[in-house]
């Protein structure tokens, strides 16, 4: 006898376990707060000396030329230490302080914002330093190196922290596509279990069986062991099913919608082998959610009859499921919004967690009919 092998055991256990934790969903939702981070999240104290103890050195350096002794390099670098300290503590501190209002704002705008208080501070820190060393005696005023050493100063912390700020700007960026990509996780995690207790579901269908209960008590007992099954497999999450399974629960969905929708819906399958198909696995409850779609959007959008194809192939270990509908005649479908509600994102992350980023589901809308695709690679491990 043929077995068919889980794919599960191909995927990583990163996969395997894709519910996000709640410390890490608070983690990135504060990272998420400001896209700046605090003064002392970036390093401690003496790290902070340290930085400016050696970026201090490295301008000093830079700016040696008219320098003749050690201990006029020495008073440079004394100069230099206060002067970035003067201008790094006060306006992180201050950015800190006005965080509450730069969250609400754009990040490029925030960006100028913190550049033009940084460059005020470098001003009034240089400034600063220079007009106390000319005071003491260490400096000899001279109104054009002063000036020059202002522009300097000016423009050496303009530059490095508008590469640092550009910095953060892109970090700030990768956490909300890593926000969103973890948004998605949750939604396609919460998604077996609200498709099939949604109000439009659930309310036909109890509705349904209300009726049939007084009419047809056989007929209503049947419906009930069609809903149970479809229910049972919606809670029993995002896993691999051979896809005769998958068959059996596509059936007992259209016999629920059968029994509501009646000769407006027709449905033709064409499947391969049994022993081919007896091989093949996928994730639950994909092509009923493809199904269920086609049927929200187009059968029940109008009163004519809708015939629904579907075509299932294995070759060169690919399988292609094609699902077409033609759309009704005499209804008016508006393309634009048809295309939108057929997205199948979802399912198609559902779809490649199992069976690798070459699996997607594709949707095509035209005048006359709307054909969706769901492709995913398989090897036949039979073989």
């Amino acid at each position: 006898m043929k077995n068919w092998r889980s794919y599960r055991s191909k995927t990583s256990q990163e996969n395997k376990r894709s519910s996000i934790a709640k410390d890490e969903v608070a983690l990135l939702a504060e990272r998420l707060e400001f896209f700046l981070p605090k003064l002392m999240e970036v390093m401690t104290p003496w790290q902070w000396l340290l930085y400016i103890f050696f970026w201090s050195l490295f301008v000093t350096v830079i700016d040696r030329h008219d320098l003749l002794t050690w201990s006029q390099f020495l008073v440079r670098l004394l100069g230099r230490i206060i002067q970035y300290f003067l201008t790094i503590f006060p306006t992180l501190y201050l950015v800190d302080y006005l965080r509450p209002i730069f969250k609400r704002i754009n990040p490029i705008r925030v960006s100028i914002y913190v550049l033009a208080l940084l460059m005020a501070a470098s001003v009034v820190s240089i400034s600063l330093v220079m007009l106390i060393m000319i005071n003491v005696g260490w400096l000899e005023y001279n109104r054009q190196e002063f000036v020059l050493n202002v522009l300097f100063n000016l423009v050496i912390t303009s530059g490095f922290s508008l590469v640092f700020l550009l910095y953060f700007v892109r970090r700030y960026r990768e956490l909300m596509a890593l926000k969103q990509s973890f948004e998605h996780k949750l939604t396609a995690q919460n998604d077996l279990i609200k498709a099939r207790i949604a109000p439009h579901f659930f309310f036909n269908t109890v509705n349904n069986l209300i009726s049939l209960m007084e009419s047809n008590p056989a007929q209503a007992a049947e419906l009930l062991q069609h809903v149970s099954a479809l229910f049972r497999a919606s809670f029993n999450g995002s896993r691999e099913i051979s896809f005769e399974e998958e068959v059996a629960l596509c059936e007992h969905y259209l016999a629920i919608e059968w029994s509501r929708l009646g000769d407006k819906l027709v449905v033709n399958w064409r499947l391969p082998d049994d022993d081919v198909m007896y091989d093949m696995v996928i994730t639950a409850l994909t092509l009923q959610s493809v199904l269920e779609k086609m049927l929200i959007n187009v059968v029940e959008m109008t009163t004519e009859t809708i015939c629904i194809d579907i075509v299932v192939t294995w070759q060169q270990d690919l399988v292609a499921i094609t699902v077409s509908a033609q759309l009704p005649n005499k209804t008016l479908m508006i393309t634009h919004d048809l295309r939108r509600h057929v997205d199948f994102y979802i399912q198609a992350e559902r779809l490649r967690a199992h069976f690798g980023q070459s699996a997607n589901i594709q949707s095509s809308v035209t005048r006359e009919q709307i054909v969706t695709i769901i492709q995913y690679p398989l090897h036949d491990v039979g073989i």
